[in-house]
């Protein structure tokens, strides 16, 4: 099944927005935006927002299945494109374990929200992330793991890198 790109037209992919939005509450007892009258509304502002929020899925090899208008871009991805990408390759080679070892302790624990490190986008400009959050999506109903998300906030271009710094 081909997940639509969020739009006026499928709701802004509110059940998945929603997921990230109640989870992420769950996790740090706080809204990351304030629920509006509607699901579709609530997930257009998502989806508008001006900071980075993206997630992936709970296969082996885990591929992105969302990213809002910041995260595409931080990423330099459109959305077939980000479908298409193992989260994985948001991390340089050299940094795979270590984005591993994150991965693994947000499992463990639930969250992680003071994350620093390197990512790197789709054309291959680096940037490094600071005070990231990173939390597992759970279903509401029988809390069975379904991927995980991310919250940037903070991120700055490196050195030669180019492209726009928001810290």
């Amino acid at each position: 099944m081909t997940i639509a790109c969020p739009s006026p037209d499928n709701d802004y992919q509110s059940a998945h927005a929603l997921l990230i939005l109640e989870t992420y509450r769950r996790w740090f007892n706080e809204d990351l935006i304030a629920p509006c009258a509607t699901a579709a509304e609530t997930a257009r502002r998502l989806f508008e927002a001006d900071f980075a929020v993206l997630s992936h899925d709970d296969a082996p090899d885990p591929r992105f299945n969302y990213a809002n208008r910041a995260g595409l871009a931080l990423f330099e991805m459109d959305w077939a494109q980000l479908l298409a990408t193992p989260s994985r390759a948001s991390a340089e080679p050299i940094k795979q374990e270590e984005r591993e070892q994150l991965l693994a302790k947000v499992s463990r624990q639930g969250y992680i929200d003071n994350y620093h490190g390197v990512r790197i986008s789709r054309t291959g400009k680096r940037f490094s992330i600071a005070n990231a959050r990173v939390w597992n999506l759970l279903d509401p109903a029988d809390q069975r793991y379904l991927g995980q998300a991310a919250l940037l906030r903070a991120w700055q271009y490196l050195p030669g890198d180019g492209g726009p710094n928001n810290i």
